[in-house]
């Protein structure tokens, strides 16, 4: 099991109005209304990977404690993975994104694990990339990894989690 933390309080707001659900519910229907708030969340953030074209049939989500997303399942491939790690993790009011082991599966021999950057106010990509691979100028890269949450190199923003290119 890996588990991986982000910035609650930042990234892209999916879940609607927050004031509907910090109201309390009478006793007797505050179970059931907690359990559809959490399928009415679960069902934003498989929409929002769908938005952005990470869906997989193999891959299931479930959400613990309101803040933690589970993923159980495989996706096609470790860069597929890692998107869809990012993807959850950059959504607001989201703080943990776990990834739950497969019964008798073994990880990949050559498999790496994911490089993540948390993005701090005033940094850019080219800073990012200079830091981690060597060079400003290879900003393009960390770019292009994170497509699609990433729209254009010059918008992102404090607490956004970022997927570093490897090899």
């Amino acid at each position: 099991m890996a588990i991986w933390d982000f910035v609650k309080d930042a990234g892209k707001s999916v879940f609607g109005s927050e004031a509907k659900a910090a109201e309390a519910p009478a006793a007797p229907a505050a179970q059931a209304a907690a359990e559809s708030d959490t399928d009415r969340k679960v069902a934003a953030l498989k929409k929002e990977l769908a938005d952005l074209g990470l869906t997989a049939k193999d891959v299931h989500l479930t959400l613990r404690g309101g803040d933690t997303v589970i993923i159980k399942g495989k996706a096609r491939d470790q860069e597929t993975l890692e998107k869809l790690i990012l993807a959850l993790g950059n959504i607001k009011g989201i703080a943990h994104v776990e990834l739950a082991e497969e019964p008798g599966a073994a990880p990949a021999a050559d498999a790496k694990p994911p490089l993540f950057h948390t993005v701090k106010k005033g940094e850019t990509l080219s800073q990012i990339a200079a830091q981690y691979l060597g060079k400003a100028g290879r900003y393009h890269e960390i770019f292009e990894a994170n497509k699609p949450m990433l729209s254009d190199p010059d918008k992102i923003y404090p607490g956004q989690t970022l997927r570093i290119p490897q090899g």
